[in-house]
């Protein structure tokens, strides 16, 4: 996409914004704080249409945002209520984090922003480099499993979809927080709501001078979305933009270094009559990397990369309940580097999927099946997968999945290099094949059982080796590990006031055929993963979260994290505060990357509302 092209494009975003159409006021939300039955929530990822997630084949956790905002710094840190998600953190603020899924490295679980694909092309370390703001999301889906049939390459382990939605009523918001390690945060949020249009404007920043020397961040970010209701359909036009720059002492070896990246992104979703809707997106972002902090010139590398995707999917309903997916998608990528030189690629896909639910009877069934071509090759990969599930009665859910995945080489695993790492431009394409099967049961609004168990047998598996730790790590293709693991998730509200959940996955995996040599990434995952929440409302609008996770990465010991937040979730004035690593423990969720010890945020949010 040219510069021009661009500059038209955020042009329409902001003249849709200055839009002003009248239109039907949707509902306002509700203020409770206690969650809806979970027969309610409904989930995207993974099913073609929104389906209720009491009614979803596939393992897939929704975790909502709109309610505990204010009791959370980033919105990592809510994916760690999934113990099947293990977040590796360097540090605080969201400066650089990357996901772990059933045993996944970070390069094989895909990130989505409203469906549109956010994953880096320079690294994958960049995935989580989010274009918005916390205050504009609404809640976080995250499949587990192949989702490659959907949604394409990289989504091998699974796919984390980020979600937005429209303002219900139009509201003008401001917080402000500090606390130790020279930390601070300023947040301000405007809603507008017309009859026929609505649009929310976010934007964030967040700062610490660090908890050790050459840790300290600094975080800005703003959002614009629109979304406009005509006959045609619903129009949903998003721009957003971030610049983070962070001390990145140990991150890539034993060098006090730095990095700063930035980028934009912009979306456009149409509805074309109630069966056909088209989208486009395009990311924009940069790189600018210091090996040594205090001498840039020793070694310095500044990349800028740039993606555009297009899709159109059509439903079409069949007989006796149940519908077909059609779709078609095509994306490409480039770069254009000091270190990687300049590259571009493309892809293209078609995909088909059958979901059949029929009205009177208590199963459901899902198979579809992609195939994906890439630009340079005649290299052509097939995606599948089959999902199902089984009432066996009211309360009880009997559900299987099976599926491919697969992921290209980034840029970076083909041809960086430094003096520590080293890539490949040899390397093959990772995939995975993968299963699942457990059951859900629900015998109220006050409790919810889920219990998964799953196996993935990866192939071409991308990792970097090194026989010794005076050799730089090299990008190679591993004969493909083994993961197999156990999921358990259990919510319970003992009195309407509270609520409390447990959750654990235990995980399994069989090495692969490392000769001798030392593995960077691929066995870096968590054994035992274990998380306990108790969530209490403490008199009118005060809400208490109290939440310990217990983790275990391979061949290291365990360890305790406590974390707690005391937050007023209603009126104009919300104060908050926010204690983190409460046990104040030394532990790395990075290998020879310390995590900070205690802190605490605190700080107060500003709210008017107009409801109509």
């Amino acid at each position: 996409m040219n510069l021009s092209l661009m500059r038209a494009h955020a042009l329409l975003i902001v003249v849709c914004f200055c839009m002003c159409v009248r239109a039907q006021t949707p509902q306002a939300a509700s203020n409770t704080v206690h969650p809806e039955p979970v027969s309610q929530n409904v989930v995207v990822l993974g099913s073609p249409v929104p389906v209720p997630l009491a009614e979803s084949p596939r393992s897939v956790m929704i975790l909502p945002l709109a309610q505990e905002r204010l009791a959370l710094a980033t919105p990592i840190d809510r994916m760690r209520s999934d113990p099947s998600v293990f977040i590796e953190q360097r540090g605080a603020g969201g400066a650089q984090d990357d996901i772990l899924l059933r045993g996944g490295s970070f390069e094989q679980t895909l990130i989505l922003v409203n469906g549109f694909r956010i994953d880096d092309s320079q690294t994958a370390h960049h995935n989580l480099d989010l274009p918005i703001p916390l205050d504009a999301m609404d809640s976080i889906q995250i499949l587990h499993g192949a989702g490659s049939t959907l949604h394409g390459a990289d989504a091998l382990s699974g796919a984390v979809d980020f979600l937005t939605a429209a303002p219900a009523a139009s509201s003008l918001a401001f917080a402000a927080g500090a606390g130790n390690f020279g930390s601070n945060e300023q947040s301000a949020q405007a809603e507008l709501v017309r009859q026929h249009w609505s649009s929310r404007l976010t934007a964030s920043h967040n700062l610490s001078t660090g908890f050790i020397a050459d840790r300290d961040y600094r975080n800005e970010d703003a959002a614009l979305e629109s979304w406009l209701s005509s006959r045609l359909g619903l129009t949903d036009l998003l721009f957003a933009a971030s610049d983070r720059s962070f001390g990145a002492s140990q991150f890539y070896g034993p060098y006090d270094s730095w990095e700063r990246t930035k980028g934009w992104f912009a979306s456009a979703r149409q509805e074309l009559g109630s069966h056909t809707q088209a989208a486009f997106g395009y990311r924009r972002h940069t790189d600018e990397f210091v090996l040594v902090r205090d001498n840039p010139a020793l070694y310095e590398n500044n990349h800028m990369d740039g993606s555009w995707q297009a899709s159109l999917r059509r439903t079409l309903p069949i007989p006796a309940g149940g519908l077909v997916l059609l779709g078609l998608e095509a994306d490409g990528d480039s770069i254009e580097s000091n270190n990687l030189g300049q590259h571009a690629r493309n892809r293209g896909a078609g995909y088909l999927d059958f979901d059949l639910r029929p009205n009177r009877h208590r199963w459901t069934l899902s198979a579809g099946l992609r195939e994906e071509g890439f630009s340079g090759s005649s290299q052509y990969v097939l995606a599948p997968h089959l999902a199902g599930s089984l009432r066996i009665t009211n309360s009880l859910k009997l559900r299987a999945s099976s599926g491919y995945g697969f992921r290209i080489p980034t840029y970076t695993d083909l041809y960086y290099s430094d003096p520590v790492t080293l890539g490949n431009p040899n390397l093959k394409p990772e995939s995975a094949w993968s299963g699942d099967s457990g059951f859900d049961w629900i015998p109220g609004k006050r409790l919810s059982l889920s219990v998964t168990g799953f196996y993935t047998q990866q192939h071409n598996t991308i990792d970097y080796v090194r026989a010794t730790q005076a050799q730089p790590w090299q990008a190679v293709n591993l004969s493909g590990p083994r993961f197999s693991g156990v999921e358990t998730y259990m919510t319970w509200q003992p009195v309407r006031t509270q609520t409390i959940r447990l959750a654990w996955t235990t995980l399994y995996g069989s090495r692969a055929s490392l000769q001798g040599l030392q593995s960077e990434y691929v066995f870096n995952y968590p054994v035992q993963n274990a998380r306990a929440e108790w969530t209490a409302s403490l008199g009118r609008a005060l809400t208490l979260r109290n939440t310990v996770q217990i983790a275990q990465l391979y061949q290291r010991d365990p360890y305790p994290v406590w974390d707690l937040a005391l937050t007023h979730d209603t009126g104009r004035v919300r104060p908050y505060v926010r204690l983190a690593n409460l046990s104040n423990t030394g532990y790395q969720e990075i290998q020879g990357v310390a995590m900070p010890g205690r802190s605490i945020v605190a700080g107060v949010s500003l709210h008017v509302r107009r409801r109509r």
